[in-house]
């Protein structure tokens, strides 16, 4: 089997390569190296990969043409999409980006997908989508129509064109919504790397809301664990779908939602002091208020997760804090 993952040099896309060539699968690479951040973290995941059962293409997503070369080379069975132009925050200056990437890009995935008979295409979503709502915990069966970014926007976009492709063409799409992926390898622009690197360098950290934020923190390696055992189960139709009371998370087409998270939110504060008790340093804080786009709580409801692929999330967040620290000292000397 070959599988296509786009992203591939990305903090998720990178393990994900790994752990499915441990599985003795061939994986075919996609990924435009930009430089959002460090293009050399992104080649250091890449060397990672090795070659063994890997080949890489630099390109982006957004090239329809070249995009429909690969597809045409190399006939993979399920594509993985990851590439996506990522971060709440950077949305709220550089919306244009963000359709192109997100929106743009994954149109022609699902026009490749279509075109070259794809057996199944599971791609990121993301926690965002659940914007303003407030029912906790989250959960894949309640509606998403209140984004408060648009990054969180092209996210519930790419739920609705996938449920097209769907509809239309019988095409199999898994949405996988993430919730705080954090770990080794992981992106500069996230709180734990910010928040080490800050309080390695004596520097300040921004804590907003003024540390009243809870995150549903999951660890990279129980995010590909889950996404290597959906690989082999396309979603399938719903049978008791009713267009009178419709379930967002299913359909009469062969889609699905899933949440991806560890269902055990954290204390922002919390977060902070299992950096502090691993460097053996206090943080240097500096209160601020909630920003736009920022959603106060996030909390994964997975019982769909664990009901179709008998897997929970098992690293808790001393230990994955505890890995990625152990991963930056090493990495940065």
């Amino acid at each position: 089997m070959k599988v296509l993952i786009t992203g591939v040099a990305g903090f998720i896309g990178s393990h994900l390569a790994r752990k499915l060539i441990d599985k003795n699968l061939n994986v075919i690479g996609i990924d435009n190296l930009n430089d959002y951040y460090d293009v050399g973290l992104k080649e250091r995941r890449l060397e990672l990969i090795g070659t063994n059962n890997f080949k890489f293409y630099r390109q982006d997503i957004a090239d329809y043409e070249q995009l429909e070369v690969i597809f045409k080379e190399e006939r993979p069975s399920v594509v993985i999409n990851l590439a996506a132009q990522a971060g709440v925050r950077y949305s709220l200056s550089n919306p244009h980006t963000y359709i192109d990437a997100n929106v743009k890009g994954f149109m022609n995935i699902l026009e490749c997908c279509r075109h070259y008979q794809i057996e199944h295409l599971i791609y990121a979503s993301s926690s965002s989508v659940y914007g303003a709502n407030k029912k906790q915990p989250f959960n894949v069966h309640d509606s998403v129509d209140h984004p408060l970014s648009i990054y969180a926007a092209t996210k519930k976009a790419n739920e609705l064109m996938a449920h097209t492709y769907s509809s239309l063409y019988h095409l199999p799409t898994t949405g996988l919504r993430f919730f705080t992926v954090y770990g080794p390898w992981g992106r500069p622009d996230m709180a734990l790397f910010k928040f080490t690197k800050a309080i390695i360098n004596e520097e300040k950290i921004d804590v907003y809301n003024y540390g009243n934020m809870m995150r549903d923190f999951t660890y990279v390696s129980d995010i590909v664990e889950a996404i290597a055992k959906l690989v082999h189960q396309p979603a399938s139709h719903n049978s008791n779908w009713d267009g009178v009371e419709p379930d967002p998370a299913t359909s009469f087409a062969p889609y699905k939602i899933y949440n991806i998270g560890n269902s055990q939110p954290v204390k922002l504060m919390d977060f902070v002091e299992a950096i502090e008790r691993k460097l053996n340093k206090q943080a240097i804080k500096n209160y601020m208020e909630l920003q736009p786009g920022d959603v106060p709580e996030t909390y994964a409801n997975v019982d769909d997760l664990y009901r179709d692929i008998n897997f929970k999330p098992q690293v808790s967040v001393n230990e994955g804090v505890g890995q990625f620290i152990d991963w930056y000292v090493d990495y940065y000397k």
